[in-house]
């Protein structure tokens, strides 16, 4: 053991897991190594003991067997069918608009977010559907790609999230509430990157030409019906996970198994589910469970000699000494937490930052729910924000290569969609209740 003082283990800790990241290491990796170095450092010995403590406690979580069962649902969904009878029941009503198959594609993600809750997975889907069909009708390509990660993303956010079972025990927060505090957020998002493609397209009428007439001549009856046979078995879906949720049937764990039971009937009753498809959907879901909980565990190990070190008293005496009272220190969080997503995966983010910087939340006099929301809300950015923008890479890796499109136009595509998030967290300071008010509604 060496005697060395918080604030320089501060430094070396933080710095040490940045230069991992950007030299190239998944992040499980550095964050590991910096726990277990500097903790043989300050603990001595007695380190081994800490860090399996911790991280034994940590994949033992009854709360986090929420996440397989999540992804597991958004997987067998995604094989399922449903995305392509949604885009097309939308595309019937929408596409005669400027901008209408992007309003279409905002919506389809909004949708697929109340029952996928992964990323990679909505954006896949969208840039499979929706990119497309945009571009082969003279959409700009900005535009185009900026609708299908913003929509892809809003999946993280709109329960089911696995971001929000994650943030809920790091943070000490009911699961269940913030599913419930999401639901005006995201749908404030979801709003508000349609308006904007509205705009944009009423301003500039060549980045969203409508659909030819000829191309969309549906008989009203048709159109219904086939809205409604899209609409209603998701939404049933989505009812028998967050409903149960909400009028206290069932804790987020159950419902996620309910919602993997119904996932595999509603991909039964669209003749897509086969033994094929379900060990598919058990070994991604397996491998996004095992990514978690690694970059989880390490995190978890590294946060313990953190906090134990008294690093996080360090960072606690930064934030509270911020200038403005207790909104300079929050905008000083929410700007760590902004700048952290332009390198690090969220995953990190909220197993890192988190068990620090939510006990500030009662200090500085905020509601813990509100607070987390704030931050869960900031890092919708994180998947758009290059170098380490998760969304930007899913959209580029499948996005055909016939469309030609680059990296330049996803990145000038998505930053108008950030501004609309920075828009969205004004707002919500403004009025919390767009937070606050639904949880306060739920069934104990």
């Amino acid at each position: 053991m060496i005697d060395i003082s918080p604030e320089l283990l501060t430094v070396l800790m933080l710095v040490g897991v940045l230069a991992g990241v950007l030299v190239g290491y998944p992040l499980a990796i550095p964050v590991g190594a910096m726990g277990l170095l500097f903790g043989f450092l300050v603990y001595g010995d007695a380190v081994p003991d800490l860090l399996y403590g911790r991280v034994f406690n940590l994949v033992h979580s009854y709360t986090l067997l929420a996440i397989p069962l999540f992804v597991f649902m958004g997987v067998m969904l995604e094989k399922s069918g449903i995305t392509e009878k949604l885009y097309d029941a939308l595309y019937m009503w929408l596409s005669g608009f400027n901008g209408g198959l992007s309003l279409v594609t905002v919506l389809l993600g909004t949708i697929l977010a109340a029952c996928v809750g992964v990323v990679g997975a909505s954006v896949s889907m969208l840039a499979i559907f929706a990119l497309p069909a945009m571009l082969k009708r003279g959409y700009n390509k900005a535009l185009a790609c900026g609708s299908v990660c913003a929509g892809g993303t809003l999946g993280i956010l709109i329960p089911p999230s696995i971001m929000l079972v994650v943030y809920g025990p790091m943070a000490g927060v009911s699961v269940g509430k913030l599913f419930m505090g999401a639901f005006m957020p995201g749908f404030l998002l979801s709003a508000m990157y349609c308006v904007y493609i509205a705009v944009a397209c009423a301003l500039r009428k060549d980045f969203g030409p409508p659909v030819p007439a000829e191309e969309r001549q549906v008989p009203f009856k048709t159109k219904s019906i086939a809205l409604l046979k899209a609409l209603l078995p998701t939404a049933l879906l989505i009812f028998a996970v967050l409903g149960s949720i909400f009028l206290g049937i069932a804790p987020p764990t159950e419902a996620a198994a309910v919602g993997a039971l119904a996932s595999m009937g509603l991909a039964a009753g669209y003749k897509h589910f086969n033994f094929k498809v379900l060990k598919d959907t058990v070994a991604q879901a397996a491998h996004v469970t095992a990514m978690i909980y690694l970059i989880g565990g390490m995190s978890f190990a590294f946060v313990g000699v953190f906090i134990g070190a008294g690093c996080g008293d360090v960072i606690e005496n930064v934030i509270m000494g911020t200038a403005g009272g207790r909104w300079g220190a929050f905008a000083m969080i929410m700007f760590i937490v902004f700048m952290l997503g332009f390198f690090i995966d969220w995953i990190g983010i909220v197993f890192i930052m988190v068990p620090i910087v939510a006990p500030l939340a009662p200090v500085l006099g905020f509601d813990p729910l509100w607070f987390g929301m704030m931050i869960v809300v900031n890092l919708q950015m994180s998947f758009m924000t290059p170098p380490f923008a998760s969304a930007i890479f899913y959209l580029r890796g499948s996005a055909d290569p016939s469309l030609g499109v680059t990296m330049s136009d996803i990145i000038r595509g998505v930053w108008p969609f950030v501004g609309c998030i920075i828009l969205a967290l004004l707002l919500c300071i403004a009025f919390p209740q767009i937070i606050t008010w639904l949880p306060g509604m739920m069934i104990a």
